[in-house]
């Protein structure tokens, strides 16, 4: 969690589980707008860390840059990177991961990447053959960046001593309770986050799932293999079925039937609204009663949906926080 200062606890007064958010960047000047006013009510539930994601190649660089530099000088949340090997060669990756350094990210989330429409044999990957390379690269360009100056010894005049840049405080992977696209076992999936994990990833984010079980099975087989790493639950608020069905084909992953019948039949898109944030709120539940470390929510650069799922499980917005950072500025 940010520091705060105090201890965050629900409405029952338990110790309150980290949340954290992910976003895209803006893709014109009124999302930019929109997705400042979006950080800042997200920021007022003192996340552990909002990600912005990467376009293939570096396509959407400038835009999240920008959305990162926006976190990094607004909040005091962290703002986590997302790097991909699609497209990228190592010295595009190397130098990638010094700009969102030098610019004071220290935080990152390595992926393959999914392959370009019409990529060739190799699926658009380039220099990078898999995500845990990337996370090596990540570590190796933090060891060997040159010092980033001088900065005075107190009390010792005309002295001084090297100044470190920011290190990586978090690298990320992805994890995948209902298998991976390309994985041909359950166990291939376990075995690719653990290589993950001996190359250097410290934590683990999943991709979209729709039961508990889902997810508190994979945690235990890959523990079961050695993975210690924590593994968040990644989890989606889904408003519309016409965004249900869009996922369903993007992931290759079943959309519940009980979700989908509620989003088809209601007209009303508000109720359509506490449809899905009602199950997502229960996923969300069954998830930490097993034993999720935490909860990473996707927010389709919303907070509606996802601090709705938060108040849900009376985990929401802070009162006494936000008011003491708008003392703060």
């Amino acid at each position: 969690m940010a520091a705060t200062g105090s201890d965050p606890r629900d409405v029952l007064g338990r110790p309150r589980p980290p949340v954290s958010f992910e976003l895209f960047p803006p893709r014109s000047d009124a999302a930019a707008l929109a997705l400042g006013r979006t950080i800042d009510r997200l920021a007022e539930a003192d996340p552990a860390f909002i990600s912005v994601t990467f376009g293939a190649g570096g396509s959407s660089r400038d835009r999240s840059l920008t959305v990162l530099r926006y976190m990094l000088e607004h909040t005091a949340v962290d703002p986590m990177a997302h790097l991909t090997c699609v497209g990228s060669s190592h010295q595009e990756a190397n130098r990638l991961v010094r700009e969102f350094l030098d610019a004071g990210v220290t935080s990152f989330l390595a992926l393959r990447g999914d392959p370009p429409t019409g990529a060739g044999p190799d699926g658009g990957i380039g220099d990078l053959g898999s995500a845990a390379e990337l996370v090596q690269l990540i570590h190796r360009v933090q060891e060997e960046r040159e010092p980033f100056g001088q900065i005075g010894v107190p009390g010792v005049p005309g002295a001084s001593r090297i100044r470190e840049r920011p290190r990586p405080e978090r690298v990320a992977v992805a994890a995948f309770p209902t298998g991976h696209p390309r994985s041909r076992t359950a166990n291939q999936d376990v075995d690719a986050l653990l290589a993950k994990e001996i190359a250097g990833a410290t934590l683990a984010i999943t991709q979209l799932f729709w039961h508990a079980d889902d997810y508190l099975g994979y945690v235990e087989r890959a523990r079961s293999a050695g993975v210690t790493i924590p593994i968040l639950p990644g989890i989606m608020p889904v408003t519309t079925s016409a965004r249900l069905a869009r996922l369903a084909e993007l992931t290759g992953v079943e959309a519940p039937a009980e979700l989908a019948i509620d989003l088809e039949i209601e007209p009303d898109p508000e109720a359509q609204a506490e449809f899905g944030v009602a199950f997502a709120a229960n996923l969300a539940a069954g998830v930490l009663a097993g034993g999720a470390p935490g909860l990473h929510l996707y927010t389709f650069n919303r907070h509606e949906a996802v601090l709705g799922v938060l108040a849900r499980l009376g985990i929401g917005v802070s009162t006494q926080l936000v008011n003491e950072r708008n003392t703060a500025r």
